[in-house]
């Protein structure tokens, strides 16, 4: 759009001073006489543009002359350059993000734009885990889209046991929860919740719905996971664990030390730990291998063992 493109000439010049023609050009990825045409365009806005001529010439504004961020004080700066467009981790979000970020810095104050540019190149976000990631966010620019146009969305999702439906609903907000991009939309057997990761072949549609009066995407939200918390099934127990076991779970749950009779090899401790389900303990035993032992429910015990049994069978 030519708007957009104008914004992004005049935050150009105000960033690098004077500019070649052709440098705008570039920029833009327009031709030289597109970029003469903002130029003048940008002039008859009554934007105070000098043209020189000459070897150094080029465009340049009026000095001291800027677009502003009202407002935006250092606190405020810190708090915004903090979320760095690095952690959306998609490409393209993050290159539209990284563009969003280019105009904030290049309308700020030079020495508050020389603090951002100093904050921003001491920070660094790496939006890649340790493990392997599984999100696949290819869908999230149209689901955006269905929401920016209060459209109907259809799609085929897969759940988490691998069934496929199709779907049309009535997206109503976005929830990004760590890694994770979820969907909160009404269908015509209530309100759901969509991880974006298992959505596929998403289309919006040119049908608007008409969004629920008062409705607070955060507090729902809060609501859900507090009834979502309340409705799982959670599994006590104890483990030993070998140190190194030990760190390796500190950073996923949480674990608290407790004094046992059973005789354990040298550096290893006992821990009371709270699974999701007896499924979630069994797995995450076994996940452990020989740095860990089952110390208590006796029926985890028998479960791991007759898992070590198969495993056996099979080897």
């Amino acid at each position: 759009m030519k708007a957009d493109r104008l914004l992004s000439a005049l935050l150009l010049l105000q960033a690098h001073g004077r500019m070649a023609e052709r440098e705008l050009a570039e920029r833009l990825e327009v031709s030289q006489r597109t970029a003469h045409r903002d130029m003048e365009a940008l002039c008859a806005a009554g934007i105070p543009l000098m043209a020189h001529r000459g070897a150094q010439g080029g465009w340049e504004l009026e000095k001291d002359w800027r677009t502003r961020v009202p407002g935006l004080d250092d606190a405020e700066l810190r708090a915004l350059l903090m979320a760095q467009p690095g952690a959306l981790g998609d490409k393209r979000l993050t290159a539209a993000a990284e563009r969003a970020f280019d105009k904030l810095v290049a309308s700020l104050s030079p020495g508050m734009r020389l603090q951002a540019e100093a904050m921003r190149a001491r920070l660094y976000i790496d939006p890649t885990g340790w493990r392997p990631g599984s999100e696949d966010w290819s869908a999230l620019p149209v689901v955006q889209e269905a929401l920016a146009r209060d459209a109907k969305l259809t799609f085929r999702y897969t759940k988490i046991d691998g069934s496929a439906r199709t779907r049309t609903v009535d997206p109503l907000g976005l929830v990004n929860k760590q890694t994770a991009w979820y969907l909160v939309a009404r269908t015509p057997e209530g309100m759901r919740t969509f991880r974006v990761s298992r959505v596929r072949e998403a289309v919006a549609l040119a049908l608007t719905i008409e969004r629920p009066k008062r409705f607070d995407l955060a507090r729902w939200w809060q609501q859900s996971t507090e009834r979502l918390q309340a409705a799982k099934e959670r599994f006590a127990a104890t483990l030993a664990l070998a140190p190194e076991a030990a760190v390796s779970m500190e950073p996923w749950m949480a674990m608290r030390p407790v004094e046992t009779q059973a005789k354990l090899p040298g550096g290893w401790k006992a821990f009371a730990m709270e699974f999701d389900s007896a499924y979630a303990a069994r797995f995450v035993t076994l996940g452990l291998g020989s740095g860990a032992r089952v110390l208590a429910p006796e029926k985890l015990r028998e479960a791991v063992e007759a898992e070590i049994a198969k495993i056996r069978k099979v080897l």
